[in-house]
Parts: structure tokens; C-alpha cells; sequence
């Protein structure tokens, strides 16, 4: 097959956080198949005339199957196209970009990475503070929360995420954030450290509040379904004002 298939990192949805390797991939596609998040004014980008494909996964919505995205990804590379794989955020961040990788591979199709900002440094830029500090945030972990199944992974490793040391960003955790602050604090953590919620980031809904674990777990615990996306990030730097 002589069809190629770029993997190209959209960010959280602000299209000006494009990086411009993959702006130029978007204006060369023939196909682009797009995930929920990465849609909207982002796909301007993509030149006239180019198929535009929704294949997003989206909580409490009809979602496409991976096994279908695989199948589409493989029969429009072998019409020779020039494919874009757009997802939000980075690519290889709880994206199940090795499940696509792995399909392609199996189907000898070519292609690319292309890297993207993540949704946890968005959050970080847009409350003004970093996700390090020399000497006292030394190290930044990047979590699920939530499994295959929605529920909180019962395999996480609560010593390292309940490191006061640490900033960490939780990911998929909307729903099972009120489990997870119970078990940081059961391992040790205060109550009272800092966490930043940031929800719909690069939207016009854009929103970004400054609380505790213990007070997040209480207001997500109490708040009705959502289908927006969200990150979540805990620990020192969480509470700074800079």
C-alpha cells in the first residue's frame, strides 16, 4: 500500500496551540478522521474538498468502535491516501495510539507522530504556574482515572500519587475523582492540598477552579452527569496564585 497516515496532535481545542507540521498535514489531507474534541474550528485547517470523517469517543455518547477506526484507517490508506488521524490533546497520551500503530503496522501502512500539547499544560498555562519547582515539585506523573470499564484502575501505584513532591495530572477522572481523593488521603495525602480542575479547555466554556482534593471530591461527587472533558492536577503548585 503507497497511502500514509499522519497521527496528528490537535491539543485541547484552540486552534492556535496547532503546532504548524501539523497544521501543514491538515491543508495536504485527502481524509481526516477526527476525534470529538479535536473538531470544530481546528478542522478549518484541513484543506477544501478533504473527507472529513467524526470517529470521536465521547462518555454517555455513541461512540465509534476501535475496531471500526482501525478498519477505516487501513481501507483509506490503501486508496492511496494522504490520511490524518486527528486527535486531541497529544497523541500519545491516553489516546490508544498504539491499538491504530498496531493495525497499521499489521497492514505494512506507513506513518507519522506528530506531537502535541497536552491538556495538563494548557491547564498549567491558563492558571498562570508551572508543574515543576526545583526542589520541591521535582517530578510530574500523568494518570488515567478511569479503566476500560469507567470505573477508578484498581492498580495504581497510591505511594507515588500521593507524594507530596509530585504534581500529577489526572486524566478521564471526572467521575471516579471522588474514589481516587479517598484513597490519596487513606495513603497519606492532606486533605486540604491544593487541586485545579480545569474543564473544556481551548473553548469558549473554558473553566478553571482553585480547590482542595477533599472539596473537589465533594463537588464532583455531587454534580450531575457531563460529557465535557476535563483535567485534573494536584498537589503544591495546584494552589499557586503567581
Amino acid at each position: 500500500m503507497s497511502g500514509f497516515v499522519s497521527f496528528v496532535s490537535a491539543g485541547p481545542g484552540d486552534p492556535e496551540l496547532l503546532t504548524l507540521k501539523a497544521a501543514a498535514r491538515l491543508r495536504a489531507a485527502d481524509v481526516v478522521l477526527y476525534d470529538d474534541l479535536a473538531s470544530g474550528a481546528i478542522l478549518d485547517y484541513a484543506r477544501a474538498g478533504a473527507n472529513l470523517v467524526a470517529v470521536g469517543k465521547r462518555v454517555g455518547r455513541p461512540s465509534a468502535k476501535q475496531e471500526h477506526l482501525n478498519r477505516l484507517l487501513i481501507d483509506y490508506a490503501a486508496t492511496n491516501a494522504r490520511v490524518v488521524r486527528l486527535k486531541s490533546g497529544d497523541a500519545g497520551i491516553f489516546g490508544r495510539l498504539e491499538e491504530e500503530i498496531e493495525a497499521l503496522r499489521a497492514a505494512r501502512i506507513d506513518y507519522e507522530i506528530i506531537p502535541g500539547v497536552t491538556s495538563a499544560c494548557v491547564a498549567a498555562a491558563r492558571a498562570s504556574i508551572p508543574l515543576t519547582r526545583r526542589g520541591t515539585s521535582r517530578r510530574v506523573q500523568f494518570v488515567t482515572g478511569a479503566d476500560v470499564t469507567g470505573r477508578l484502575p484498581a492498580n495504581l501505584n497510591w505511594a507515588a500519587l500521593a507524594d507530596p513532591e509530585s504534581t500529577t495530572a489526572v486524566y478521564m477522572g471526572k467521575r471516579t475523582f471522588p474514589a481516587l481523593a479517598a484513597k490519596l488521603i487513606e495513603h497519606g495525602m492532606a486533605p486540604d492540598t491544593p487541586a485545579l480542575f480545569a474543564e473544556s479547555l481551548g473553548h469558549a466554556e473554558e473553566r478553571i477552579v482553585r480547590t482542595t482534593i477533599a472539596q473537589l471530591a465533594e463537588q464532583l461527587a455531587q454534580a450531575t452527569a457531563a460529557t465535557t472533558a476535563a483535567v485534573i492536577l494536584f498537589g503544591a503548585l495546584a494552589g499557586e496564585t503567581l
